[in-house]
């Protein structure tokens, strides 16, 4: 998301025979660089915000809900706005206030892990939108290093600014040199008050072609931040690339992109924004494929390499009630707090995978992706298919006694483990104690 608007941008051959996958419970040792549980290496994360609006917010979010929500989708950390106009406010010391008072009351719950976002100009600082001067940069690092001191119990992670790259469609002021020299000045007040805390660079809106990311990755920026972040949609595609395979080849680009101009494989990367929205509007995409991509997104990311601490989703409510406004509908909940489908598809999906020590991604056969974990005395896998327009049908063949087959949030009956069953972009999770081989035959239902 940009504030306070957002630009609106974000083949199978015939199988003529049974495919047969198989899944060995040995992992191979690309895949098992990791000993800590999955939650331990990476944050889950929901977009909110609680920083925007004021006291009361037009967006409707209210922290006492705001953080039940969090606490029943089991997520682990949540990202909001800290905006430097309503932390320092004529007249008053800088400090939270009334202006930032629901901000407050969720950072201090102790929900999750706040993601912190320096940023935005002041009305009363000339030349501060973005900042272009030696005396707007020095109000904009006072301004940061006492928003870090008000946080520094709550173990923040600080973003320098929100989607910068897309101010320069309309201000060529925000240009990467400003953006560096903001950020250089920044860091190392953040760091004296908060050493702890990561400071992440980056915070890239939509960049075709990478272009402004490389710019950035051409400078000295990376060597003293503690991360990169990137926003990922989709939504705005045609209709066949909304899905969270696309999302994921271009983090993966984004990525080797990193690694390539650091020279560190494993450079911190973090995914700060993620989501689809539902509703009418032309970008829409319906509630099931939304949570389905959410799914998808989360069983993923136990195969993604250390580079990855965590994927944010954008954002746990609708932030309005017009069906064909876009920026409306990117909630797991409705404006109302009633609950779509992305509900339960996240918090299963990421109870499911949370604690997998080891995983490894494949493809058994062409649009059917196939995840195998290790966690604990349990044996995993979860499939899926990559697009709603194919779907196949599965069977587990020679199951054990002992093995568990269900969709994500199915109702109803699960399917008995040696059955065909139908496989779509919701996905299939199976789960078997001790150290089981898994063989499953996939076909073509369409």
């Amino acid at each position: 998301m940009i504030e306070p608007t957002r630009p609106v941008l974000r083949g199978l051959g015939v199988l003529s025979a049974v495919l047969v996958a198989a899944i060995s419970a040995a992992l191979s040792p690309a895949s098992a660089q990791n000993a800590q549980p999955l939650d331990q290496r990476i944050l889950l994360g929901i977009g909110t915000h609680q920083g925007l609006g004021g006291p009361i917010g037009g967006r409707g979010y209210v922290p006492s809900i705001a953080v039940k929500q969090l606490k029943e989708l089991g997520v682990t950390s949540f990202r909001d706005d800290f905006p430097w106009s309503d932390f320092e406010i004529p007249g008053h010391a800088f400090g939270f206030n009334p202006q930032l008072g629901r901000l407050e009351a969720q950072v201090k719950s102790g929900v999750g892990r706040p993601v912190l976002i320096l940023g935005f100009g002041h009305h009363l600082v000339p030349n501060s939108d973005p900042p272009t001067t030696d005396e707007a940069r020095r109000r904009f690092v006072n301004y940061a290093a006492a928003a870090a001191q008000a946080v520094a119990p709550q173990r923040p992670i600080f973003e320098m600014w929100n989607e910068y790259n897309l101010g320069a469609r309309r201000n060529p002021d925000f240009n990467v040199e400003n953006y560096v020299a903001l950020a250089q000045a920044v860091q190392p007040a953040v760091k004296r008050v908060v050493p702890s805390a990561p400071f992440v660079v980056g915070v890239l809106g939509d960049d075709p072609g990478f272009k402004w990311t490389d710019a950035l990755l051409k400078t000295d920026l990376l060597k003293i931040a503690d991360g990169i972040s990137i926003h990922i949609y989709n939504h705005c595609a045609a209709p066949a690339g909304r899905i969270a395979a696309e999302a994921m080849e271009r983090l993966e680009t984004f990525q080797k992109r990193v690694a390539q101009a650091t020279g560190n494989p494993n450079y911190p990367v973090y995914l700060t924004e993620t989501g689809w929205p539902t509703g009418e509007a032309k970008c829409s995409v319906n509630e099931q494929l939304s949570a389905d991509n959410m799914a998808q997104m989360i069983l993923w990311a136990s195969t993604a390499g250390p580079w990855l601490k965590g994927i944010w989703i954008y954002e746990l409510k609708d932030s309005g009630t017009k069906l064909t406004e876009l920026e409306h509908n990117f909630g797991i909940y409705h404006f109302d707090n009633s609950p779509k489908p992305a509900v339960c598809s996240i918090r299963e999906s990421w109870a499911f995978i949370r604690t997998s020590q080891t995983a490894e991604r494949t493809k058994p056969v062409p649009g059917v992706v196939l995840i195998r974990s290790k966690s604990g005395s349990e044996t995993k896998a979860a499939l899926w298919s990559e697009t709603p327009t194919k779907r196949f049908q599965v069977r587990l063949r020679g199951a054990e006694s002992n093995a568990e087959v269900s969709h994500v949030c199915q109702q109803g009956s699960s399917p008995a483990p040696g059955a065909w069953t139908e496989l779509s972009t919701t996905p299939l999770l199976v789960t078997s104690k001790g150290q089981t081989a898994f063989d499953f035959e996939i076909r073509p239902a369409n």
